[in-house]
């Protein structure tokens, strides 16, 4: 299982990809869309959590790619 990936508003504008835990954007985008788009395919390849957050760092929301920590079929 990989690292959760984290959709970022980045300093110098447009957006990141961050690794969990990494200090360097795996990916840098114009867009949020963007950045969610490939954020999404990296952890669905590593199936791992996705985390996008808003332009302000607050979590708006998250999907399971894999790790999904609660049980439930369907």
């Amino acid at each position: 299982m990989g690292k959760d990936q984290h959709v970022v508003p980045a300093d110098q504008g447009g957006w990141n990809v961050l690794g969990a835990g990494n200090s360097r954007a795996t990916v840098h985008t114009d867009t949020k869309a963007e950045a969610t788009a490939a954020a999404r395919q990296i952890a669905i390849n590593q199936k791992s959590e996705l985390v996008i957050h808003n332009q302000n760092g607050q979590i708006s929301g998250k999907d399971s790619h894999g790790h999904d920590p609660r049980n439930i079929k369907g």
